[in-house]
Order: C-alpha cells, then sequence, then structure tokens
C-alpha cells in the first residue's frame, strides 16, 4: 500500500501518516495524520489537485488491542 496514491474523496485505507502533495507553486509537500475510514478532503486552495502517500501506518488508539475497552 505504500505505493498506493490517494485522492480527495478517496477513503483512508490505513490509519496513519500520510505525505502530501499540492500543486507545486501552492504548497510544498507535507505530512499529515489520516484515520482508516475516513476519507481524504480537498485542499481549500487546490481543491482536488493533493495527492496522499503512506508514509508509516500506525493503529488508531480506538482499534489498538491493548486500549479496547
Amino acid at each position: 500500500m505504500a505505493n498506493e496514491v490517494y485522492k480527495p474523496g478517496d477513503e483512508v485505507p490505513l490509519s496513519g501518516i500520510y505525505k502530501v502533495i499540492h500543486d507545486t507553486v501552492h504548497k510544498e509537500e507535507h505530512e499529515v495524520t489520516a484515520v482508516i475510514g475516513e476519507h481524504f478532503p480537498p485542499c481549500n486552495h487546490c481543491g482536488a489537485h493533493p495527492r496522499f502517500t503512506l508514509v508509516r501506518a500506525a493503529h488508531h488508539i480506538s482499534t489498538h488491542k491493548n486500549f479496547k475497552k
């Protein structure tokens, strides 16, 4: 999945840290946290242009076996 590229509106497949690539005139690459089951959002400036790639997957604390109720 690390090579998969996601766009705004796609469902987040794994919680973790994602690299965001915008329109290069607007914003340099940066990282964000995304949570499984949510959807990648559009950018307030460049709309549907951003692309997201997984840097490192991580369990959301609410789904981790050591923290479940």
